[in-house]
């Protein structure tokens, strides 16, 4: 029987705003001395919540964690477009927000459940010719994008106070949530981009079990021995 020391596992952090996915992968691996250290699912740097790292013979198991379904809770923000679709971006365009309600917001968001096809935005980290997409807007270059398949089981909006709005979204793997908001505001006629993200839930997985970044740095090896989960029980083996 193959064996596993105390840090193969995944350890779920709060992830801040701010660094990348990597940049956490980063810190863990120098601050621990781990050589093995990988993510299960990349969260934008402006977005927040559930981050799942995997460490050591763990991250053989981060392809199969990273399919699972994801919750996130965000805001919209109608009346501005950006090159990003988040507020990380340039404002590419304005428009009037029409007078709206909570029903309209959520009969537009309705329509958006199922399956979906998505085209990645250009400032993302899809490859194009083994370049980074964003690199490439960076230089103002444009490409064509292939439109991926998502579902999107669940979307509705929680509160609305002009020109914001509050909302939950479940949805498969690889869904652009961003690219979601900016489509939304297309389809009511106005501008809107992502204006805030925070992963809650990935798999079986909630942010309510995770750390946040700053303390895990803190901790001595011992507490991190203590918090991992073990790979058998990621594997799903007694």
């Amino acid at each position: 029987m193959r064996e596993f020391s105390p840090l193969d596992g995944a350890l779920l952090i709060d992830k801040p705003a701010g660094p990348t996915s990597h940049d956490v992968v980063d810190a863990i691996r120098r601050r621990f001395g781990i050589r093995k250290v990988g993510h299960c699912g990349t969260l934008d740097p402006a977005a927040t919540g559930l981050l799942i790292i995997v460490l050591g013979q763990a991250t053989k198991l981060s392809e199969k964690m990273m399919s699972d379904d994801k919750v996130y809770e965000g805001a919209a923000k109608f009346g501005e477009a950006t090159d990003s679709y988040d507020a990380d971006g340039k404002i590419v365009s304005t428009a009037p927000v029409p007078p709206l309600t909570l029903d309209q917001l959520n009969a537009a968001a309705a329509t958006f459940v199922g399956d979906l096809m998505q085209t990645p935005p250009m400032v993302s980290a899809v490859k194009k010719d083994g370049v980074p997409l964003y690199k490439l807007a960076r230089k103002g270059i444009e490409v064509a994008r292939e439109p991926r398949l998502v579902h999107i089981y669940h979307f509705r909006f929680l509160s609305y106070e002009s020109p914001v709005g509050q909302f939950r979204i479940s949805c498969t793997k690889g869904t652009y949530v961003r690219s979601l908001a900016h489509e939304l505001g297309q389809k009511i006629g106005c501008d809107a981009h992502l204006a805030a993200l925070r992963r809650t839930v990935s798999g079986k997985f909630d942010v309510a079990a995770a750390t946040k970044l700053d303390e895990v740095l803190q901790w001595p090896v011992a507490e991190l021995e203590k918090r991992v989960i073990p790979f058998l029980k990621l594997a799903g083996s007694s």
